[in-house]
This record gives structure tokens, C-alpha cells and sequence, in this order.
């Protein structure tokens, strides 16, 4: 073993003892704090102690075990600043990138402290980062969480909300000012009173694992508010505490998951393994890069100076080596057992499943987690695609895992804004995507439905612009996703156009209830309850201002489509008939036969043929649900009944007569929710046979009464 030379060691007071290779990272007991490595091409390592005026103590670590290096310090308790100084190779052809100049943060940190300023030691080999990167912190692992208990809420009875933490919170007048944008902000009783009203039972957060600002961005005088530019998979965001305090950023997280909990509501964690903030070979380094290049990197087999980029951010992990799967499957179940969330969602996850180049479902990681005791528990969503070859695998993932489903997106987009597309595309999205899902044994509830993600147009945005205008981000409007299944109604952005706005409003409430009524989960997107614009910037990544922000003055202004999505929910909730844990069956009806579960029905109220579902006009049909014909039972075994509905789409252009089917269905109709009312409610009530006007672009759904 290479000893660091003199220069490097310099004498210490402390006591040393050899502690343990597992846990790795600092974890304190309460006496001392043992603290752990990984490098397999390290000739030395050193740990770094950083004092309060910014001064180090550099201590050899002497004990390796299967290349975890460790030590314990009795005198070391939380609070306590760190870094790792790795002494190897310096050969970045052969894909080593050693530089013991770095002062590198840990892989397990759970907090981190400071901010990097920019500096050029950053990148350029052989000139120390000490005071220019950020430190990580011992923290106090024990915590009240008094009697804490994870919802566990089934999927097909979940309502997920995709939030960030910030953007949320930033302008709540609620919420007292030094606390908005926190964690602690988020967890104020305004927000969870709000979510609960709406009917929310889960909040998905975007990405809240210690993240960098891109120094890119910050020179343009823009920032990294989405945080899809992680470094820290152990530790919650520090810029989103309330207090400039690393060990109260892990405290205020827990608090925030308990008081979620309290009120029944789940906490998703949006995660970003696929990439870390170290970028391509130009990148700063900072942790994963010192310590040991090859072993965390998906490197170019021909050209090892270089990266694989399946992510079109630089780099991406390396989920074949042992320690890097180690450190995924550690972070995971360090978030479900100490930070008690309720489940992930996986940003890029296909790129978690390349074990050499193509895609593979049956890949090391999805093997480890499908044997785990805790993370087979909880909700495993994934981002079915990444940028690379192949990597489009929506319904390709193994049986736990949920998908986000960009066809249901793309389809439902499409219909509404009136683009030839089949029926039977339609139909098959909104009963939960059997084509997707049943072949690998899956339930509707495996389709995480949604229209609208924190990734392209808010729902106000896809109904006003037909094409991005994504200006301010400094790039020429080059950036962002340019086919958005998009449409105006007519002008594009602002107007004062009364029919325009109407139709805006209605095609917002048409989404909604399609998203909403649906078999499969629905994902709403944070703000789109209340209208939220981004002035059609569909890629605000950089955009941390009032323009990406809630605009909670949006309560009074648009009031009507919060109550409707309100309506709508509860609708939902009240009537397990549009969120059946099991596939229709469908099978033909016959005279008498009240067992049938789904019939589709033309606008006359006939039963459509194969002629109709091919029919080039392709924009209005129905669909009964029958209330009588649920075939599984509820978790106490019990049969479930419902009341019966009629699903009346028009996604013409003018309005058309449905006449509602014949006594075999019903004999007496309600409308339950309109999407031309602007609440959705409306006192109508219809017998058998008889015709309704359904307006242009709208969706009308009928109750059996009798």
C-alpha cells in the first residue's frame, strides 16, 4: 500500500480506531462515528476533517477490507464537516481519474454543507478544491417519529400529485415567508389541508437527493430548479431547509414525511440514478470521479477517457459494478427505512437496465430489487425511456414496477385536440392499457395515466400554445420537446377572446375528467387544478422564478376548474367502477345478461360495430360501466357493487345527439359530471332511449339512477 507522503499527513491529536467496512459513509452510534469507503483503485485514501474556519486534519485511513476503506473516531459527533482525499492513478485513457488535490464529497453522505463557487480547481487536475466544493456531514440519525405509520394505500386507490418542494410553496401567502420553499413549508397545514381537500393521497417530489447547480446556468444567471443533477443519493436537498443548518435538513425532511403521513398521504420521491452532477470528461469532479472512475461510470469501451451518455447529460452509472448497485439499493432502502417515503419514482429508467448495451428488464438491478424485503414494498414507478438505442420500454418493465404512460399521454392529447387517431387507441388507454400491461401479469393500476408532467406544457399551456417559446432560457428556443400534441383554440398565449377562453377552459376540464376516469393511477401535475401557466416555456429546468412557480393567486381567478377537479376526484373516490383493480373482460352482450362490465356504444346508442371503431370520423363514442359486473372483490372478500355510468365523448367541433342505450342498461340516467359546466355539475336527469345535446369538445357522464 502507497502511504500519502508528509505532506499530505499531517499529524493529529485524534484517536483512530479501524472500525468497520459496513455501514458505508459516516454513521454515528452515539459514542464516535465509524466512517467508510469504497475504492478498488485507490493506493490511499485519506479522511478529512474540516473545522469551522475551514482548516483540514488530514487522518490515513489504514484499514481495507475488500477495498472498503475505514476508520473510526470516538471523538467525532454529528455536525462534524468532512471530505475524502483518494491517492491512485491518474490515467484517464485507461479510465482512472485519482487526483488527490480534490477534497471529494461521500457517496453515503446524508448532508452536505457550503456551495461551490466555480472554481477552476473544480476541473483542472492538481489544484486543491478545498474551499471551493461543498463538505459533507456527519449527521444524528435518531429522530421522534412518535407514532408514525406508512399509509400503504393500493395504487388503484391512489391520486398522485407531482410537486417540487420550492415551486409549490414559493408564493403560498399561507405559508410564513421564511418557511416557503422549504420542506418544512411544504409540510404547513395550508398545503396538506389543501392537497386533502383536492382528494391528493400522494405527493411525488421532484428530485429531492442532494443536487448541483450547473455553473453553466448560474453564469447566465439561471439555475438548476428542477435538480435532475444529483451527487448526494443519501441526503434530502440542502437549499430546501428552512434553517442554514445541515443537521437540521434531515430532521425537517422526517418531520415533513411525518406530517404527510398524519393526514394519510403518501410521499413519492422522484430519483435520479441513472446520471450524476460530474458530467462528461470536461465535468467537475467531485466525488464519484476520484474515487473510482471506472468502477462508477459506464466509460466507451474503445476510448475510456470517455463516457456513455443514455441520458444526454454526460454521463451515466455504471449499474453493472457490484458497489455502484450496492450504493442504488443501500440509497433506496436508507430513504424507506430512516426517511420513511413511500416509493420512488425512476427517472431514465431504462438506463438502469442496460447491462451492456441494450435494454434488459431482467438486468441485475431489477433482480435485486424484486428479492429485497423493503424496496419490493413500496411504489416502484418508472420513467420507461431513456435517450439511448432502444431505450423507449413503455410496458417492458417486470411485474412490480408501475409505469409512466406516454402513450396514455400522447393519445389522450391527440383526441382532444382533434387529430385523426383510432378509437380503439383511445379505448384501450382509457380502460387501463391491457395492451401494455396484462401480458406481464399486471393490473390497470400499472398505467400511471397522466397528460401533463413537470416536463413540457402545463395543462393551461397545452390548450394556448401551439409551439414552445422557450426564450428566456438562453438557447434560441432550441431546447425543449418541439411536437407537443399541442393546440391553441385558435390564437396563440394570451387573448382576451371570450370563445377562445371558454374553449380553453372547457378542453382543461375535458383532460382532466378523461385523466381522472380512467382505469389505471392518474398523475396530476402541480398547479394545473388552478390553471398555472409558464407562458409556453415547456422546459423550465433552469427556470427558478415566479415563471415556473404556483401562482396560488389563481385560487380566486380560477376557482370553477378547481372545484371541478375537486367534483371529479370525489366522483372517483365514491365509485370503484372507475378504478377496478382487474382488466374488463368485455365479452358480447346478450338479452337479459346484467353481468356484462363494458359495452361501447356509438353516439345513437348502438353497440359499436368493427365498422365504427374503423370509421375514418373516429372523434365520439360512449361507454357504459357497469356498476353490477365488478368481478373482484374488495380486501375483505366482499363482492363489490357500484352504481352504473355512461361515458359520452365528443371531440367534434359541434355538438351531437347521444341518445342514451335501452332499458337492458338502465331506466333512468343523471348527469354526474359535464365538462361544458364550469364545475362539471349540471341537474339533468333522462329515461331509457332517450336523447341528450352533447357540446362541441366535451365529456358527459351519466349515472344510472334506476
Amino acid at each position: 500500500m502507497v502511504k500519502p507522503d508528509s505532506e499530505h499527513a499531517e499529524p493529529h491529536p485524534l484517536a483512530v480506531w479501524p472500525g468497520t467496512a459496513y455501514p458505508l459513509g459516516a454513521t454515528y452510534d452515539g459514542a464516535g462515528t465509524n466512517f467508510s469507503i469504497f475504492s478498488e483503485v485507490a493506493d490511499a485514501v485519506e479522511l478529512c476533517l474540516i473545522a469551522k474556519d475551514g482548516t483540514e486534519t488530514r487522518i490515513p485511513v489504514e484499514e481495507v477490507d475488500g477495498f472498503v476503506w475505514h476508520a473510526y473516531l470516538p471523538s467525532v459527533a454529528p455536525g462534524q464537516r468532512y471530505g475524502w482525499r483518494v491517492h491512485g492513478p491518474y490515467e484517464p485513457e485507461n479510465g482512472h481519474r485519482c487526483d488527490p488535490s480534490k477534497l471529494l464529497l461521500d457517496p453515503y453522505g446524508k448532508a452536505f454543507d457550503g456551495k461551490f463557487d466555480g472554481d477552476s480547481s473544480l476541473i483542472t487536475y492538481g489544484e486543491d478544491t478545498l474551499g471551493h466544493t461543498m463538505s459533507t456531514v456527519v449527521i444524528n440519525p435518531f429522530f421522534d417519529w412518535a407514532n408514525d405509520r406508512a399509509p400503504k394505500r393500493a395504487y388503484h386507490d391512489t391520486v398522485i400529485y407531482e410537486a417540487h418542494v420550492k415551486g409549490l410553496t414559493a408564493t403560498h401567502p399561507g405559508i410564513p415567508e421564511e418557511l416557503r420553499g422549504t420542506y418544512a413549508g411544504l409540510a404547513h397545514p395550508v398545503v396538506i389541508d389543501y392537497l386533502k381537500t383536492l382528494g391528493v393521497t400522494a405527493i411525488e417530489l421532484m428530485p429531492v437527493h442532494q443536487f448541483m447547480q450547473d455553473q453553466t446556468l448560474l453564469d447566465q444567471g439561471l439555475r438548476n430548479y428542477w435538480g435532475y443533477n444529483t451527487f448526494g443519493f443519501l441526503a434530502p436537498h440542502n437549499e430546501y431547509a428552512s434553517a442554514d443548518k445541515p443537521g437540521v435538513t434531515v430532521s425537517e425532511f422526517k418531520a415533513m414525511v411525518r406530517a404527510f403521513h398524519a393526514e394519510g398521504i403518501e410521499v413519492i420521491l422522484d430519483v435520479v440514478y441513472n446520471h450524476t452532477a460530474e458530467g462528461n470528461h470536461k465535468g467537475p469532479t467531485i466525488n464519484f470521479r476520484g474515487i473510482d472512475n471506472a468502477a462508477y461510470y459506464r466509460l466507451v469501451d474503445d476510448d475510456l477517457a470517455m463516457y456513455m451518455d443514455y441520458t444526454g447529460t454526460g454521463n451515466s452509472l455504471n449499474a453493472r459494478h457490484p458497489h455502484t448497485l450496492q450504493l442504488i439499493m443501500d440509497s433506496l432502502r436508507y430513504w424507506v427505512l430512516e426517511m420513511h417515503v413511500d416509493g420512488f419514482r425512476f427517472d431514465l429508467a431504462s438506463t438502469l437496465a442496460r447491462e451492456l448495451h441494450d435494454v434488459d428488464r431482467l438486468s441485475a438491478f431489477f433482480d435485486l430489487v424484486q428479492q429485497d424485503p423493503v424496496v419490493s414494498q413500496v411504489k416502484l414507478i418508472a420513467e420507461p425511456w431513456d435517450v439511448g438505442e432502444g431505450g423507449y420500454q413503455v410496458g417492458n418493465f417486470p411485474g412490480l414496477w408501475t409505469e409512466w404512460n406516454g402513450k396514455y399521454r400522447d393519445t389522450v392529447r391527440d383526441y382532444w385536440r382533434g387529430e385523426p387517431a383510432t378509437l380503439g387507441e383511445f379505448a384501450s388507454r382509457l380502460t387501463g392499457s391491457s395492451d401494455l400491461y396484462e401480458a406481464t401479469g399486471r393490473r390497470p393500476s400499472a398505467s400511471i395515466n397522466f397528460v401533463i408532467a413537470h416536463d413540457g406544457f402545463t395543462l393551461r399551456d397545452l390548450v394556448s400554445y401551439n409551439e414552445k417559446h422557450n426564450e428566456a432560457n438562453g438557447e434560441d428556443n432550441n431546447d425543449g420537446e418541439s411536437h407537443n400534441r399541442s393546440w391553441n383554440c385558435g390564437v396563440e398565449g394570451p387573448t382576451d377572446d371570450p370563445d377562445v377562453l371558454e374553449l380553453r377552459a372547457r378542453q382543461s376540464r375535458n383532460i382532466l375528467a378523461t385523466l381522472l376516469l380512467s382505469q389505471g393511477t392518474p398523475m396530476l401535475a402541480h398547479g394545473d387544478e388552478i390553471g398555472r401557466t409558464q407562458q409556453g416555456n415547456n422546459n423550465v429546468y433552469c427556470q427558478d422564478s415566479e415563471l415556473s412557480w404556483v401562482d396560488w393567486s389563481l385560487l380566486d381567478k380560477n376557482a370553477d376548474l378547481l372545484e371541478f377537479t375537486r367534483n371529479v376526484i370525489t366522483l372517483r373516490r365514491k365509485h370503484p367502477v372507475f378504478r377496478r383493480r382487474r382488466f374488463f373482460e368485455g365479452q358480447p352482450i346478450r338479452s337479459g345478461d346484467q353481468n356484462r362490465d363494458i359495452a361501447w356504444l356509438t353516439p345513437s346508442g348502438d353497440e359499436m360495430t368493427p365498422e365504427d371503431w374503423d370509421s375514418g370520423f373516429g372523434k365520439s363514442l360512449s361507454v357504459f360501466l357497469n356498476g353490477d359486473g365488478i368481478p373482484e372483490p374488495n380486501q375483505r372478500g366482499e363482492r363489490v357493487f357500484d352504481d352504473s355510468f355512461l361515458l359520452c365523448f365528443n371531440a367534434h367541433d359541434a355538438e351531437l345527439e347521444f341518445s342514451t342505450p335501452g332499458s337492458l342498461y338502465a331506466s333512468e340516467w343523471s348527469v354526474a359530471i359535464d365538462t361544458s359546466e364550469p364545475t362539471g355539475l349540471a341537474d339533468v336527469t333522462l329515461t331509457a332511449g332517450e336523447a341528450i345535446t352533447v357540446a362541441a369538445r366535451s365529456l358527459l357522464v351519466l349515472r344510472r339512477t334506476a
